[in-house]
C-alpha cells in the first residue's frame, strides 16, 4: 500500500485503495442507464457471498441502500417489529445501546440484557431472559461492538433464540464484522444482518448492505407504517428489477461491485483469517509493550482492538501515529480519552499494521 496521505487505522471509515478510488473517479452515468440497472442486479447477487446465504433458493434477499447503517437499524425496527410488541436488545457498548435508543425513538417497547462495556452477553444469559420474559418480536444483537472491540458469540446467541423463542426474529448489526469476521447468515439462521461499506468492505461511507430472511420478509408484510424510503418490500421488488428506490451514489455502487469481486478472489475464509492474524499481531504487540486489551480472550473482534495504555498519554500516542503518517482513534463514548482503538480491517494486512505499531512505540 503506497502512502500519499494519512493512512487510516481508525475503526471506520477505513483505507480505500487506489484501484477503487480510480474506479469512483470515472464519469457518472444515470441510475436508470441499462448498464447501471444490470450492475445493481449483479451487486445484489454478489452480496450473497459475503453474507454466506443462498437467498435465491431460500426466498430471502441480499440488498443495498444509499444510506448509513444507522438508517438500516431504524428500518429494521420499523419493518420488522409491529407497534405494541416488544423488542429485546443485547447491550454491551455504545452501538448496541444506540440500537435500543433507535427502537425507543420509533415508539417500540424495549427491554435489554445489558452487561458492562468490555463484556458480551452470553448465550446462557439470553436463554434465562427469554425463558423468564414475555415473547419478543425480535432480538437485536451487535456482532462486533466497535466501541469496545468485543465480538459477541452470535452463532450461540442465535441458536438460543431459535430454540427458546422460535417466533422471534434475530436481527444483527454486522457493521464492523461483515467480511472481516466469520458470519454465516443461513447456517446461523439469522433474519437480518446489515453493514456499512466503510468498514471491512474497505470502501467510502455511503451505502448499507443487508440480508433478509424469508421469515423477515413475511413479517414485513404484516407490519404497518414501514416508512417510505426504507420499506424492505419495496426495496426487494425494485432491486430485483435493478431499480433503486432513490438515486444512489452511482460511483460507489460500481466500486462495491468491484470490491465484491476482489473479496471473492481472495476467498471469504482467507479474508477472515487475515483479519484474525491482524488481531493476533496487535494482541502480541500490546503484551510486549505494556498495553492492555479491553476485550477478554475469546471475545476479541478480529477487526478492531480497543486498548488501555497504563502510564501513557493517549494524545501522545495519537500524535506519534500522526507524525508517522497514520491515524488512530482515541476512544468512543464513555471510553473517550481512556482507551485507543486500532481498526485493523478492510484491505489492511499484518505488514501494513506493523508500520503503525512500530510508530507507536518507536521500535519493533
Amino acid at each position: 500500500m503506497t502512502k500519499h496521505h494519512e493512512v487510516l487505522f481508525i475503526p471506520g471509515p477505513v483505507e480505500v485503495d487506489e484501484e477503487l478510488r480510480a474506479l469512483m473517479a470515472q464519469p457518472v452515468i444515470g441510475h436508470r442507464n441499462p448498464r447501471f440497472v444490470t450492475e445493481v442486479q449483479s451487486v445484489c447477487e454478489k452480496l450473497q457471498g459475503v453474507f454466506c446465504t443462498d437467498s435465491q433458493s431460500l426466498g430471502s434477499a441480499t440488498l443495498f441502500e444509499n444510506a448509513p447503517a444507522t438508517a438500516l437499524m431504524e428500518a429494521a425496527i420499523r419493518n420488522l417489529v409491529p407497534r405494541g410488541e416488544r423488542v429485546l436488545h443485547l447491550v454491551c457498548g455504545a452501538f448496541s445501546k444506540r440500537w435500543q435508543e433507535i427502537s425507543i425513538a420509533c415508539g417500540r417497547r424495549t427491554e435489554t440484557v445489558e452487561v458492562d462495556w468490555g463484556k458480551a452477553v452470553m448465550p446462557e444469559q439470553l436463554e434465562q431472559k427469554l425463558r423468564n420474559s414475555p415473547s419478543y418480536a425480535a432480538v437485536c444483537i451487535t456482532h462486533s461492538e466497535t466501541s469496545t472491540g468485543v465480538l459477541s458469540p452470535l452463532a450461540g446467541l442465535a441458536e438460543v433464540v431459535r430454540r427458546v423463542a422460535p417466533d422471534s426474529l434475530v436481527l444483527c448489526d454486522a457493521v464492523s464484522s461483515l467480511a472481516g469476521a466469520e458470519l454465516r447468515f443461513d447456517d446461523w439462521q439469522l433474519d437480518l444482518a446489515l453493514a456499512g461499506t466503510q468498514k471491512c468492505l474497505a470502501l467510502p461511507p455511503g451505502l448499507v448492505v443487508y440480508a433478509l430472511s424469508r421469515r423477515a420478509l413475511e413479517r414485513a408484510k404484516v407490519v404497518e407504517e414501514r416508512g417510505f424510503l426504507l420499506d424492505f418490500l419495496v426495496a426487494k421488488k425494485g432491486l430485483a428489477a435493478g431499480k433503486t428506490p432513490s438515486t444512489p451514489c452511482v460511483p460507489l455502487v460500481f466500486a462495491l461491485s468491484r470490491q465484491l469481486d476482489r473479496i471473492g478472489a481472495e476467498g471469504l475464509e482467507h479474508r477472515w483469517e487475515r483479519h484474525l492474524a491482524m488481531q493476533e499481531c496487535t494482541a502480541v504487540w500490546a503484551g510486549e509493550h505494556g498495553f492492555e486489551l479491553f476485550a477478554p480472550v475469546g471475545l476479541r473482534s478480529p477487526t478492531v482492538t480497543t486498548l488501555r495504555a497504563p502510564g501513557r498519554d493517549i494524545d501522545d500516542l495519537a500524535d506519534r501515529a500522526k507524525a508517522a503518517g497514520y491515524s488512530l482513534d482515541k476512544g468512543y463514548g464513555k471510553l473517550s480519552g481512556e482507551v485507543f482503538r486500532i481498526g485493523h480491517m478492510g484491505d489492511h494486512s499484518v505488514e501494513t499494521l506493523r508500520g503503525l505499531l512500530h510508530a507507536l512505540v518507536g521500535r519493533s
